[in-house]
């Protein structure tokens, strides 16, 4: 059985009323997943959006392996979209986590939708691609829906923080003894605001969210009653032919709404040397996980200390890439490379390890990743920061924030700094 495939042009103009209808009609369905790059050029994605609906067929692990999704697309090269848990960590490097879950997505989950729409980057045109209904009935469809101009506003919604301010900063003031000791060098120090009997609508806190914060990896997904609205400025990893490119962000400002001062920031980041030198701890690491399923010498630093400007914040960004070996697959550059060094620090496994200790909740979806895999064997995963996770059974909303923890770091602005992350999900549930 093959896919009915079909493109469809649309007026320039209206890509963004595109994009809305295409996600509103996907979310009829139990299972989606919507990724949208909101027209940012300096990530050289090959789509503008992608959505996949519907089942065809899913992996779905609990115990963290890809080896299932690995034979199933080895027998149908086909659209595979879904995510991977932090928590993946644990079967990768045999660790574990004593936290609670509060989320039912299981640590890796791949589903070959029934209907993949995608819009090729710098194109017109909303390719469909559906093993159910026609592409002309979907196109229909999505050009049928009706949505509301006006967003209504959420009502506040009362977070609490999984560790508050004074506990923070002793916390962080452990981690700096760990980095004297010589334990590590840096360490990636999260912590969880969450709220208990939120009743939200988690599209519109996605749209939303897209509208205040539009992030290159900005993401809508759902698994039936677990939600994630991410707005997601990192790329984790891609493969683009034989090409694998990571692009780890480590480094943050705050925006100002004076032209004069916001400059300024973005030049204050740019030459802290505080900010580079946790920069390129990660460049290091991200260049030693590619190494490991890269031809040799073909590992290279593409930019190093980038400095892009988003709505809420400047972020300093690296990009590294390399060429992947004839005897390694895209699933063997997935593997070697989580989780994340930007998510984690150096070296991993020790503070991976340190990471569960003071850390206060399971990360689960938060720090892991959602993307696609495509036909051709390419691929394109994010970082799931910035982001909101939903349990529209239990009722439980959550959203992480964190930093780097390396010799130099000032407790109080790291604190100060996890709250500039979380500036937009503030602003969504209490503007």
């Amino acid at each position: 059985m093959n896919r009915q495939k079909k493109s469809f042009s649309f007026p320039a103009e209206e890509l963004s009323i595109i994009k809305r209808r295409m996600l509103y009609w996907a979310n009829q369905c139990n299972i989606l997943l919507f990724l949208d790059s909101n027209e940012y050029k300096h990530t050289e994605g090959k789509y503008e959006c992608i959505c996949g609906v519907g089942v065809h067929n899913q992996i779905s692990h609990d115990n963290g392996t890809l080896s299932a999704v690995k034979t199933h697309y080895a027998s149908k090269p086909d659209w595979l979209l879904g995510h991977l848990n932090y928590d993946f960590k644990n079967q990768i490097e045999e660790l574990s986590s004593k936290h609670t879950e509060h989320f039912t997505f299981p640590d890796v989950h791949f589903f070959q939708p029934q209907i993949v729409c995608f819009i090729p980057r710098g194109t017109n045109q909303l390719s469909i691609e559906s093993y159910t209904d026609s592409p002309e009935e979907i196109w229909q469809q999505i050009q049928a829906i009706e949505i509301a101009t006006n967003n209504t506003p959420f009502g506040p919604v009362e977070f609490k923080k999984r560790i508050e301010h004074d506990d923070y900063l002793k916390i962080i003031q452990k981690i700096k003894k760990h980095i004297v000791d010589g334990d590590c060098y840096e360490l990636n120090f999260c912590n969880e605001n969450y709220a208990e009997n939120a009743h939200i609508d988690p599209l519109g806190a996605f749209m939303q969210l897209n509208s205040i914060s539009p992030a290159p990896f900005a993401a809508f997904y759902r698994l039936n009653t677990q939600y994630l609205a991410c707005a997601s400025p990192e790329r984790f990893l891609s493969k683009n032919g034989a090409t694998i490119t990571a692009q780890p962000i480590k480094g943050t400002a705050r925006r100002s709404e004076h032209p004069d001062l916001d400059q300024k920031e973005k030049e204050q980041l740019q030459q802290s040397l505080k900010e580079r030198a946790e920069n390129v701890m990660i460049v290091d690491l991200m260049r030693n996980d590619l190494a490991r399923f890269c031809t040799l010498n073909s590992v290279k630093v593409n930019e190093l200390f980038g400095i892009y400007s988003f709505p809420q914040v400047h972020q300093m960004i690296s990009s590294i890439s390399g060429q992947l070996s004839k005897d390694k697959n895209l699933f063997d550059a997935i593997a070697l490379s989580f989780p994340m060094g930007s998510m984690t620090g150096a070296p991993k496994i020790m503070v991976m390890k340190l990471i569960e200790q003071y850390e206060a909740c399971k990360r689960e979806l938060y720090s892991g990743s959602v993307g696609y895999i495509n036909p051709d064997g390419d691929f394109d995963f994010n970082v799931v920061i910035r982001s909101l996770c939903y349990n529209a059974d239990s009722h439980y909303l959550s959203y992480q924030t964190g930093g780097a923890i390396t010799f130099d770091s000032d407790p109080e602005q790291e604190w100060q700094e996890t709250l500039v992350k979380a500036s937009a999900l503030n602003k969504l549930f209490n503007s």
